[in-house]
Formats: C-alpha cells, sequence, structure tokens
C-alpha cells in the first residue's frame, strides 16, 4: 500500500532514482571477489575435474575422498571417518555401503567395541586408493609447479586463517 502511493507525482522519480541506486550497487557488489566466492568456485571446479576422473571406473570423489581417508596398513574405525572426512553419517553410511558392494572396503566387527566396526580395504580398494592418491599427488603437484611453493605456503596460511577464526567464533563477535 505504501508503495503504491509513493509512485505517484514526486515520490515516482525518488523511486526510480532509488531502483537505480540499488540496482548499481548490487551490480558492484556482485561484481566483487569474496573469499567466499572463490572458495566455492574453485572447490566446485576441483569437486568437478575429481569426479569426472572417479566416473571413468565408477567412483565419485566422495569415494575417492573416503578411500585416502583409511588407513592402508590397519583397520580404521567407521565411527573416525565421519569427522575426518566432515561427512554426515546418513552420506558416510551410503557411500560405505556402495564401497562395500563394489568390493573395495569390509566391514569387520570390533573385537574391542561390539558396537562398532572396523573398515579394512580390500585388494581391489588398495588399488583404486593408490590410483586416487597418484591423482591428488598429480594435482598439487601441477599446482606447486604453476604458483611456486611460496604462494601453496602462504595459501595454507591464509585457509589455517580463516579455520582459526572461524572455530574460534571471531567473526561475527
Amino acid at each position: 500500500m505504501h508503495f503504491i502511493m509513493l509512485t505517484h507525482g514526486y515520490h515516482k522519480n525518488f523511486i526510480i532514482y532509488y531502483a537505480c541506486i540499488v540496482n548499481f550497487c548490487t551490480f558492484i557488489f556482485m561484481s566483487l571477489r569474496t573469499l567466499e566466492q572463490e572458495l566455492r568456485y574453485t572447490w566446485l571446479s576441483i569437486s568437478k575435474m575429481y569426479n569426472e576422473e572417479a566416473s571413468k571406473y565408477g567412483g565419485s570423489m566422495a569415494i575417492g575422498f573416503a578411500l585416502l581417508s583409511l588407513n592402508p596398513k590397519k583397520n580404521t574405525p567407521s565411527t573416525s571417518l565421519g569427522p575426518k572426512m566432515g561427512m554426515e553419517s546418513t552420506s558416510l553410511s551410503r557411500t560405505l555401503r556402495f564401497m562395500e558392494d563394489e568390493n573395495l572396503i569390509q566391514r569387520i566387527p570390533n573385537p574391542e567395541d561390539g558396537r562398532s566396526v572396523l573398515i579394512k580395504l580390500t585388494k581391489r580398494g588398495l588399488e583404486f586408493r593408490n590410483y586416487a592418491r597418484e591423482l591428488v599427488m598429480k594435482f598439487n603437484k601441477t599446482i606447486k609447479n604453476e604458483v611456486g611453493e611460496d604462494s601453496i605456503k602462504s595459501f595454507y596460511k591464509v585457509v589455517d586463517c580463516i579455520n582459526k577464526l572461524i572455530k574460534n567464533k571471531e567473526i561475527f563477535k
């Protein structure tokens, strides 16, 4: 109702002027590069790259990440995987079920705790893990060669700072 009343006469020109300023400011703000946008865009690109490669073998980035999170020499408690991977338990369960169906892992009862399960890599799972590791190492080496060691160190410093500020709830005090 108030908007309709303001659009008559002199106020109509003010509304149009105001709308132009808002549109201009929105355009300027949206065209600014922000850390969140760059991190999200870059992560999506990396994720797409790994998923494209993994799909050639019937896998996904999540499966590769899970394989890399498992200890190849000793069995891994399933309860330690979720926090390690930053994955919700339902997504992790679905991923582990798929990996078991594909003979990448075996679930073994934990002899020390009957309520939990240990995850063991199968021979096939170890082969896929090694391939996933090669891909990650190749990606990291390529980026390091492109930007240099100092830039990589600076990147880690920035990421560590962001995580510290978030963990300590210092952003929105």
